[in-house]
């Protein structure tokens, strides 16, 4: 059976990931993809040019999955909706990718390619001004961010809580973001 072109590459960041998660940006070379995949070193730098460009590649889910939220959060016709929306997006993500978020913000490396990377900061931006509102950029409004950013990347790959079902995880995630922006929890 031929593989297509997409399949190859979705394999080979599927096999990247997983080497990401076990050795980091860093410790994980061309070579250990290719093994991982049973192919030459020339089958990888076919789909990609750097290692770099495969660590973009991870993480370009990441940025377009943001994009989304964003832009459904900035659809809502009233701040509180903004807000919500965009927590509520923001946790469905670390919960639904809790593999990538311990990838995307256990490694130094990725952590600094996510700092390179100007479309994640853009859409970063975006769901922070969904949250705050004009108040985005007061000192109070970046600390809460900041905490709110890391804790719940934390949570998602935090392997203390790995026995959590996501559901659970989902629901203490949303009350602990909404209790630190001070939101008033919607009814079921």
């Amino acid at each position: 059976m031929r593989r297509t072109p997409g399949e190859a590459r979705r394999r080979l960041l599927d096999a990247a990931l997983g080497l990401y998660a076990r050795h980091g940006v860093g410790g994980t070379s061309l070579q250990m993809i290719a093994d991982e995949l049973g192919v030459t070193k020339a089958a990888v730098y076919h789909q990609f040019a750097t290692k770099e460009e495969i660590a973009v590649a991870v993480l370009q889910p990441a940025v377009d999955a943001l994009a989304a939220v964003a832009d459904v959060a900035e659809a809502q016709p009233t701040r509180a909706g903004r807000r919500e929306t965009a927590v509520t997006g923001v946790v469905g993500l670390i919960v639904a990718n809790r593999e990538r978020a311990s990838v995307l913000s256990g490694d130094p490396a990725m952590a600094a390619l996510i700092r390179a990377h100007p479309d994640l900061a853009v859409q970063a931006r975006r769901l922070k001004a969904a949250i705050f509102g004009a108040a985005v950029d007061a000192p109070e409004a970046r600390v809460a961010a900041t905490v709110l950013a890391g804790g719940m990347a934390t949570a998602g790959r935090d392997p203390s809580l790995a026995d959590l079902t996501d559901d659970n995880l989902r629901v203490h995630l949303l009350t602990l973001a909404r209790r630190l922006l001070r939101m008033r929890v919607p009814h079921h």
